[in-house]
């Protein structure tokens, strides 16, 4: 993602929305979180989710720009957001492409080539 943002900045607006927790302490863990130290329980407040925002921005050295859902979980549950997709959102604000659900799914050269086509005025499928 670092890459795509660094190629397409000029161009485009990039952010990571940071949702709910995905594999908290509290529901459900997962062994690769506890072997790496993330342990999180849902977030009970707003502060919560920023620090955990922040953390994991700090963590992952993650330089695109951070936003951080509401508690309401609107976003995620209007994108389907946890726990990681990727968007493009056309100039009309209308959705241009979306990925499958992370991590498995998560596919950046997908999402390049729908930045090309977008860009080139393509229609993306």
């Amino acid at each position: 993602m670092e890459q795509l943002y660094s190629q397409y900045q000029d161009h485009i607006e990039f952010f990571v929305v940071y949702v709910q927790e995905a594999h908290p302490t509290d529901g459900w863990q997962t062994d690769s979180n506890v072997e790496e130290g993330v342990l999180l329980r849902q977030h009970q407040s707003y502060e919560e989710r920023e620090e955990a925002a922040q953390s994991c921005t700090i963590g992952l050295h993650i330089s695109l720009p951070t936003l951080v859902e509401e508690m309401d979980n609107a976003i995620d549950e209007a994108y389907g957001a946890a726990p990681e997709r990727l968007y493009l959102i056309g100039k009309d604000g209308k959705v241009v492409y979306h990925g499958g659900a992370g991590p498995h799914l998560f596919d950046l050269e997908e999402l390049d080539g729908a930045i090309q086509k977008m860009q080139a005025g393509a229609k993306v499928s």
